[in-house]
């Protein structure tokens, strides 16, 4: 050991170390071996500090960070200052703080940062904080002290107890020095955030601080875990990491997944006071100097409290329902005269005094004077005029013929007032007519409910007009004035009207008609009361055979209906006949044959539709084919004399003129022809 005497002289004399003296750590742990202050003796102390569990947690991993600190399972109200810890939320971050050794532990979204002052850490570190020396070389240390190469596979060995899951297990087997093989790197998505860490947004810090492993792990975190969130980490710490140099970096605004999500009252800081100014802080004790970012009051403000989180811009109390009110202010609370006290810096109340309320005059029916809080100040009474409907006359609903009753309270009053209301209908005679419905209201004209109102009555008029005569009668009928009292005429039957396929016959009254493709029948015009009607009726024929009738003599009777003809045996013939022919006193010797014609021919006289006139038809019986023939007559003196005559060979009708000159002229023909 050196020891400097006087005159620039130092001695050195040798350093015996006291004997190793076992202790009992007040936490419970095992005391571990130390060095003393000038790294020559090891003594027994106790690891941490006093004996606290406290629990950091963020319970949204994605999003605007939900931090929480536990103390035995209960949530602790923050800032929290008790047993030499001290705890702050700045709305980002959870800071974790002991004063007495300077120790700072940062708690963000999805990481933490631990700072250790030297003066008590240095070379006292090991675990996955590594060495605390400096040299970067011995910081995968395994709790035997033997070095690895690889940190990760160091991380396996130094488990932490949890108080609230079991213990994680360690590896049974230390690892040989024999190096892994190195894992092959896996793409990362283009997307990532952690270029910013070497961009121009950090360019100020990288002088001081290097980015290159925060880098790194920014890239293990893209392609290596699920969730985006995490890359924020690296940047988080590298931030906080230039921070702590003295170089704040807004960079949280160059990311939407890694954004400041701050109150509307707040503003982010990336450099703010981890223990945020306030109305209560003594000027005389010490604050964390310590800067984290967070959501923080706006410049020219401070919190009111360190427990309300409401910023001010001048201090003063706190009512009862927190809200910050100044010094000597006035307020009212719960109908109470409250002033914010200076001296005590707590709020003073006493019951609000109400002046004597005014009376109320009640006129109106229904109305009566009650007391009831004042409309104007909730805290105190007044009188005022209530409606009780109780209190209101009876009134009678009836409305005479086309109106409603309907029920009001008029403005400011407090009985219902009934009114008679028009419907929307017409009213004539105590009777309801709908609108476009018809009304009899005058005798010789039409009258109609409108839609137009009456603006004495609020009905609907009724709209009249005179009665149009319709004098268009059917067919077979005639218009006629009757009765001068009656609006109109009415249409009278003066013909029958016959309709028959169609075809429509008028008959005047006794006139009978047959249609000319049925003269069978016929149809009389009869008079019944004041009604005509065609009356029908049919021509019964004979029996009529037409195997009896002589070729060509079958017509149509003169009635039109029935047919008739000359029957065989009656009918037009040649008849045999044996006579002696005599000429000039000459005679012939024997009888001679000399058939004649006989019977009935076809004659009629009937109408014509075609000439509109009496239609006469008359045909005799005549010869059709003869020829000449002689015979010898004896005169009286003995001679013979050669007479020719007409043989008649056959006999038929033959068309003939119907006049008497031509019925002589037939009779003569037929009278030469037989001499």
């Amino acid at each position: 050991m050196a020891r400097c005497i006087e005159n620039n002289t130092v001695e050195i004399i040798p350093l015996e170390c006291p004997p190793l003296q076992n202790i009992t750590c007040a936490n419970g742990k095992k005391p571990v071996l130390a060095y003393d202050e000038y790294y020559c003796c090891q003594k027994y102390v106790c690891d941490s500090y006093g004996f606290h569990v406290v629990t950091l947690i963020n319970h949204n991993l994605i999003g605007a960070p939900q931090l929480e600190a536990l103390k035995n399972d209960e949530r602790l109200k923050l800032p929290y200052s008790q047993q030499g810890v001290k705890i702050m939320s700045s709305g980002i971050n959870l800071v974790y703080e002991i004063p007495r050794l300077n120790v700072v532990i940062t708690f963000g979204m999805t990481g933490f940062t631990i700072n250790l002052p030297y003066q008590y850490f240095g070379n006292n570190t090991q675990g996955h904080c590594g060495t605390c020396n400096n040299n970067m070389a011995d910081d995968c240390r395994l709790p035997t002290g033997e070095l690895v190469e690889n940190c990760a596979v160091m991380a396996d060995y130094w488990p932490a107890d949890d108080i609230i899951r079991p213990n994680c297990p360690t590896p049974p087997v230390v690892p040989t020095n024999v190096p892994e093989p190195p894992l092959e790197p896996t793409p990362c998505k283009p997307d990532s955030i952690c270029d910013l860490l070497k961009r121009s947004v950090f360019a100020e810090c990288h002088p001081l601080v290097s980015p290159d492993n925060f880098y790194k792990g920014c890239v293990f975190d893209s392609c290596h875990v699920s969730n985006p969130a995490v890359e924020c980490t690296s940047l988080q710490t590298y931030a906080a990491a230039c921070a702590q140099a003295g170089i704040c970096i807004h960079w949280r605004n160059h990311t939407k997944m890694c954004a400041s999500d701050c109150p509307s009252d707040k503003v982010y800081m990336p450099c703010g006071p981890a223990e945020q100014p306030s109305c209560e802080d003594n000027p005389n004790e010490s604050t964390t100097q310590f800067t984290t970012e967070g959501c923080f009051c706006p410049d020219g403000m401070k919190l009111f409290n360190k427990d309300s989180g409401i910023c001010v811009e001048k201090c003063g109390c706190l009512d009862p329902e927190g809200i910050p009110r100044e010094f000597n202010e006035r307020f009212e609370y719960k109908c109470q005269d409250c002033i914010c006290d200076e001296s005590t810096k707590t709020v003073i109340c006493k019951p609000k005094t109400c002046p004597e309320p005014p009376s109320a005059n009640c006129t109106g029916p229904g109305f009566v004077v009650v007391n009831q809080t004042n409309p104007v100040d909730p805290c105190c009474f007044a009188y005022v005029c209530q409606c009780q409907l109780n209190n209101c006359p009876q009134n009678s609903l009836s409305c005479p013929i086309g109106y409603r009753p309907v029920i009001s309270v008029p403005e400011g009053k407090c009985c219902p007032e009934h009114t008679c209301d028009p419907k929307r209908v017409c009213v004539h005679k105590n009777v309801e007519y709908e609108p476009s419905s018809s009304v009899p209201a005058h005798a010789c004209q039409d009258c109609t409910c409108s839609n137009e109102i009456d603006p004495y009555s609020g009905l609907f008029k009724i709209v009249c007009e005179f009665q149009q005569c319709n004098e268009t009668c059917d067919l077979g009928y005639e218009y006629v004035e009757t009765n001068p009292y009656d609006c109109c005429g009415k249409c009278v039957q003066k013909q029958c009207v016959l309709n028959l396929n169609g075809t429509k016959q008028l008959l005047n009254e006794g006139e009978t008609w047959s249609p000319p493709e049925n003269m069978c029948e016929h149809y009389t015009c009869m008079r019944n009361g004041d009604t005509l009607t065609a009356l029908s009726s049919q021509i019964i024929c004979p029996h009529f055979q037409e195997s009896n009738c002589h070729p060509d003599t079958i017509q149509t009777a003169a009635n039109g209906c029935c047919k008739i003809c000359v029957e065989i045996d009656k009918a037009c013939k040649l008849i045999s006949m044996k006579t002696l022919v005599s000429r000039h006193g000459c005679q012939s010797e024997h009888e001679v044959e000399m058939p004649y014609c006989e019977g009935s021919c076809n004659t009629f006289t009937k109408y014509s539709e075609a000439a509109a006139a009496m239609e006469h038809s008359c045909s005799c019986c005549k010869e059709t084919r003869s020829s000449n023939r002689t015979v010898d007559l004896l005169c009286l003196n003995g001679g013979k004399i050669t007479h020719t005559y007409m043989y008649v060979e056959e006999c038929g009708c033959g068309h003939t003129e119907c006049t008497t000159t031509a019925g002589l002229r037939a009779r003569k023909k037929r009278s030469s022809m037989l001499l």
